[in-house]
């Protein structure tokens, strides 16, 4: 994978801190998704279930381990919030906190498919300010730093700008977009959806689509570091609610997301979430 951008310190404003994390983060991210990479070569290894649909594999937790010992050795005062290890209160005291998904799209990774991702965020105050996602299967790097715009392999990232509803493209099925559960059917166009929910709002923030949606509750580290890639990208992203996102929560979930290109977040909220009580009542009716 390509080299990213990093801002020289003195010339950008940062703080050379944040200039150092966000080189740290930069290396350890894409030298984990070579391991993760070795690793969906030769299968992802011992494979089990968290809870039924929720797949595992060895690989999930040899990324975690190492993530933990290269960003955490350097960083020893930094809270440390991932998928595969047990949460700790102690990160809430922290002034930095380390968020990562060591595979998100475990699905992918076992099926031999390439939508998966490493997806490290360094979050300070309830904010995101640096992330990275890794997917070595499809050759890409996605790097960002708050203030200073997203990247892919490089490439500074812009979101499509589209501003009218009809014909917006969703990373979707077509099937769940003409569900009949919906009050008002979507004139949209299903693009393709990576199991990983990082690279489906990344897929926004490089103009390949132009909004995403989630109606269930998710977590923290499915999103950390791909909502600042989204926003620095020009899109805009909340919960459900529409509400901003907030890190290092202490229950570390969101509930719901909507990533989207500013003219269309509104709209496609207020779809979603038309949707969402629809579905709720016809299941309360049964």
């Amino acid at each position: 994978m390509p080299d990213a951008p990093v801002p020289d310190a003195a010339a950008s404003g940062l703080s050379t801190a944040l200039n150092d994390d966000f080189a740290l983060l930069v290396v350890v991210t894409r030298a984990a998704g070579d391991l993760a990479m070795d690793d969906f070569k030769r299968g992802g290894g011992e494979r089990w279930e968290k809870a039924p649909g929720h797949p595992v594999c060895a690989a999930d937790f040899a990324v975690d381990e190492y993530l933990k010992t290269a960003l955490l050795g350097p960083r020893p005062g930094y809270g440390w919030l991932s998928e595969e290890t047990a949460d700790a209160p102690g990160r809430l005291s922290c002034a930095r906190v380390w968020v990562v998904d060591p595979i998100d799209g475990t699905r992918d990774f076992l099926r031999g498919r390439t939508g998966w991702a490493v997806s490290v965020a360094l979050v300070e105050a309830g904010r995101v300010v640096a992330g990275a996602l890794a997917a070595p299967a499809r050759d890409q790097l996605f790097t960002t730093l708050a203030g200073h715009g997203s990247y892919c392999n490089g490439v500074r990232l812009a979101v499509s700008g589209r501003q009218q509803l009809a014909g917006l493209a969703l990373p979707a099925d077509a099937a769940s977009l003409a569900a009949n559960f919906w009050p008002e059917r979507w004139d949209a166009v299903a693009v393709e959806k990576p199991n990983s929910l990082a690279l489906r709002i990344a897929k926004v923030a490089a103009g390949e689509a132009d909004a995403f949606i989630e109606g269930r509750t998710i977590s923290e580290w499915d999103v950390a570091a791909a909502a600042l890639i989204l926003t620095e990208a020009g899109g805009v992203v909340t919960d459900r609610d529409d509400a901003a996102l907030s890190f290092n929560r202490p229950v570390p979930e969101v509930r719901g997301l909507v990533a989207a290109t500013p003219a269309l977040h509104d709209a496609v909220r207020g779809r979603l979430n038309a949707g969402v009580a629809a579905l709720e009542q016809r299941r309360r009716g049964r």
